[in-house]
């Protein structure tokens, strides 16, 4: 009698996932194996195999987006005239439209994609905005003497989804004050301390620059500039009409600027916001890559939990509404900590908190709202804490890599 086996699709599906795990272990060993006979043959133990691939400086940017954290940077390798690795997604990246001579640029793809390059990567240095690092598909190369992480906005660097910066072995800060909870999340984990060093915000140096070529323009309207984050918790999922609706018949002009994870992640919401004001004149929407035209415009921020508030904030020194949410913090780091963060603590003292409530006299609120002078002490006494060397960013990062990687080439001699 021939019996039939049979396996549900479950079962089959967590075969077929094994599979495919076995066949990948056995290609890293069997890389792992090549690596260790060529150390073998070469008569070196332990140390990183130089081979034709190996680039001493390596600049990761996953999307264009992040050009204004790296151009700094990459100028400040330039002028030095000190060959640097820029890797990007795409072939559409801003670098290209730079005459640049020792910035050598690769285009190598997005996700799994962009990390199989990475993973494989032979390097002295790498730098990133990238967190998750050996925490999801992008791991540490085994033939990579650094990883160093740069925090591409201002705020609580704990504001990563869980163990974001752990697996780096160097966190490149805007502000001192970044350091106390990245340490306290180290000793609660019981990870080896990574080197923690305060460069400033290549990014807002960048936007500082490119706003001063700006030309005014002559104000016709009071603007507002609605700008949140995204997700159920901010500002557009959460109350959408509820708000825009009197902020549309208030007569100022009003500027919507959805946070770019929206267009992916909450495109529905937004389709249905535009449509509903799309015969409005008062009403603009921004999807323009970078904030500061919106925020050159405006006279007074609304938004949420978002970052861009010290953007507003330390850019423009001008007032901020927030509407507040339970923002569930059980996915970020922030939430292993027996303590408020930073950048909510300080959003109470430099910004006006508006409710629901106020929504439906929202235009009585905003010319009420008074910029007090104990507001403006506090925007300033943020920006203090959290935007260190101002106009500095480029060169010290720049000081950082080149310094690192000829302390780690001595260490192996």
């Amino acid at each position: 009698m021939i019996m039939l086996l049979y396996i549900d699709p479950g079962t089959g599906s967590m075969l077929f996932s094994v599979l495919i795990g076995a066949a990948a272990t056995l290609f890293f060993l069997a890389k792992a194996l090549v690596l260790k006979l060529k150390l073998i043959f070469s008569g070196r133990k332990g140390e990183l195999v130089v081979d034709k691939s190996y680039k001493p400086y390596v600049i990761y940017c996953e999307d264009k987006r992040y050009w204004t954290v790296f151009k700094n940077i990459l100028d400040e390798f330039e002028k030095r005239q000190t060959e640097v690795t820029y890797l990007v997604s795409k072939e559409d990246d801003p670098v290209f439209a730079q005459n640049y001579k020792y910035v050598k640029t690769e285009v190598i793809g997005e996700g799994n994609r962009a990390f199989a390059k990475l993973n494989m990567m032979s390097a002295g240095i790498i730098l990133m905005t990238t967190p998750g690092l050996q925490v999801y598909q992008l791991k540490r190369s085994k033939n990579v003497k650094h990883y160093c992480h740069i925090l591409h906005a201002s705020t609580d660097a704990t504001m990563y989804r869980l163990f974001g910066l752990d697996y780096f072995d160097s966190v490149l800060c805007t502000g001192d004050y970044q350091f106390e909870d990245i340490r306290a999340l180290e000793k609660m984990r019981g990870l080896p301390q990574k080197e923690l060093v305060t460069v400033g915000s290549p990014y807002l140096d960048t936007l500082k620059e490119k706003m001063k070529s700006i030309p005014e323009e002559k104000k016709e309207a009071f603007t507002v500039l609605v700008s949140p984050s995204w997700g159920k918790s901010a500002l557009l999922s959460l109350y959408g009409e509820k708000l825009l609706d009197p902020l549309s018949q208030s007569g100022f002009k009003i500027i919507v600027r959805p946070h770019p994870q929206s267009r992916i992640s909450e495109n529905e919401v937004l389709e249905r916001l535009q449509k509903r004001y799309e015969s409005n004149k008062n009403v603009e929407w921004d999807f323009e890559r970078d904030n500061i035209y919106s925020m050159k415009k405006s006279d007074i921020m609304i938004s949420d939990f978002s970052g861009i508030i010290f953007d507003y904030i330390f850019l423009c020194d001008k007032p901020v509404m927030y509407a507040a949410a339970d923002l569930d913090l059980k996915p970020y780091d922030a939430y292993d900590l027996d303590h408020e963060i930073w950048q909510f603590r300080m959003l109470k003292k430099m910004g006006i908190e508006i409710k629901e409530s106020d929504f439906a006299d929202i235009k009585n609120v905003i010319q009420n709202a008074t910029d007090s002078a104990e507001l403006t002490h506090a925007r300033a006494q943020a920006k203090a804490e959290a935007w260190q060397h101002e106009g500095e960013a480029g060169k010290l990062t720049a000081d950082f890599m080149i310094n690192k990687l000829n302390s780690l080439n001595r260490g192996s001699l």
